[in-house]
C-alpha cells in the first residue's frame, strides 16, 4: 500500500500540519510520498524531504498551483493517483477545498477530519460538533482523506528523501483575482503554541483589543475569539476558534469571558492545557478546563499581567 500526502506550506516552508499528516499516513503504510504543489517551491520540497518516514518528495509547479487553486491541484493529483492507494491532506481551508474535488474525479467517497487511523480501511472522525466519535470502514479501492492535524504528533525532521519533479497542471477555467492578507507579528493562530482567546463578555471591539493584545504580546501568543465575539464585531473572522472557525491544539489555551458553547469547545478542547477565566461558575468552559478561575476578567487579567512581570 502506498500513500500520497499533499503538503501544506506557505510557499517558503512546510507547515507542521504536513508533518502531522505524515504521521497519520505512516499508520497506513511505510511507503509514504509527499507532494509539493506550488510555484518556485524547490525550497519547500527540500524541506519536506527531511520529514522522517517520507520515501520521496514529488514537486509539481505551475502558476495555478502557486495559489493552491482547487482545480489546478485536482488536475495535478488525479494523474498521479494510479500509483497510490490513499491520498491524504491536512484538514485546512485548502485541504477541505481540493480533497472533495479529487475524490469526485476518482469516484470515491471522501473521508473527512480523521482523528485516528485504526487500520488500512477503518478510521475515526468526530461528528455532532465533536460530541461523538464515529468509526467508519471504507471499501473504496482508493481513499481520499483529510486529517485533523491536532489529533496527531508531528513527524520529526531527520529524514533524507529524494526529490522528483512531476507535471504541474494549471486551471484554465479559473483565474486568481486577488487576496487580502492580514499581517501580524504574532504567531499564526492555527500553529501557535499559546493562544489567548476572548468572548462576547468583553463587550466591545475596543475592550477586546485592550485586554487581549497586551496579554498576547506578553506571552508571545496568538489571539483567538469565540464566534459570538466575531459575530458581534469585536474581532475579525480569522480570529474565530471553533467548529466553523479554526481547530487548534496549542500547549496553552487561555479563554477569557468565553462561556464554552459546544461549537467553540469543538475547536479547542484538544489543547494540552486549558485555562478559563469567567465570572459564571456554571459556564460550560469549566467542564473542559484544566484550571478555572471564577472572577471578573477586569480584575483577573490585570493581576495576571502583573504576575507575569
Amino acid at each position: 500500500m502506498a500513500v500520497l500526502v499533499i503538503a501544506d506550506h506557505d510557499g517558503s516552508a512546510v507547515r507542521d500540519t504536513t508533518n502531522k499528516t505524515v504521521t497519520a499516513a505512516l499508520a497506513l503504510s511505510s511507503d509514504v510520498d509527499v507532494l509539493i504543489v506550488g510555484e518556485n517551491a524547490q525550497g519547500v520540497a527540500d524541506a519536506a524531504a527531511k520529514i522522517s518516514g517520507v520515501r520521496k518528495v514529488l514537486l509539481a509547479q505551475s502558476a495555478g498551483l502557486g495559489k493552491a487553486l482547487a482545480e489546478a491541484v485536482e488536475a495535478t493529483v488525479v494523474p498521479l493517483a494510479d500509483g497510490y492507494d490513499a491520498i491524504l491532506a491536512p484538514a485546512t481551508t485548502d485541504g477541505k477545498n481540493y480533497a472533495p474535488r479529487i475524490a469526485a474525479k476518482l469516484d470515491t467517497a471522501p473521508i473527512s477530519d480523521v482523528v485516528e487511523v485504526v487500520s488500512a480501511d477503518t478510521f475515526v472522525r468526530p461528528i455532532y460538533a465533536g460530541n461523538a466519535l464515529e468509526t467508519i470502514q471504507s471499501s473504496d479501492a482508493k481513499k481520499v482523506i483529510t486529517v485533523r492535524p491536532t489529533a496527531f504528533d508531528a513527524a520529526a525532521n531527520d529524514g533524507s528523501a529524494s526529490v522528483e519533479t512531476v507535471a504541474g497542471a494549471d486551471a484554465p477555467k479559473t483565474a486568481f483575482v486577488s487576496e487580502e492578507m492580514v499581517k501580524s507579528d504574532r504567531p499564526e493562530l492555527g500553529a501557535a503554541k499559546i493562544i489567548v482567546s476572548g468572548g462576547r463578555a468583553l463587550g466591545s471591539a475596543e475592550e477586546f483589543h485592550a485586554v487581549m493584545d497586551p496579554l498576547a504580546d506578553k506571552l508571545g501568543a496568538a489571539v483567538g475569539a469565540s464566534r459570538a465575539a466575531v459575530d458581534a464585531g469585536y474581532a475579525p473572522n480569522d480570529y474565530q476558534v471553533g467548529q466553523t472557525g479554526k481547530v487548534v491544539a496549542p500547549q496553552l489555551y487561555i479563554a477569557i469571558g468565553i462561556s464554552g458553547a459546544i461549537q467553540h469547545l469543538a475547536g479547542m478542547k484538544d489543547s494540552k492545557t486549558i485555562v478559563a477565566i469567567n465570572k459564571d461558575a456554571d459556564a460550560p468552559i469549566f467542564q473542559v478546563a484544566d484550571y478555572g478561575l471564577v472572577g471578573d476578567y477586569k480584575t483577573v487579567v490585570p493581576e495576571l499581567m502583573k504576575a507575569l512581570g
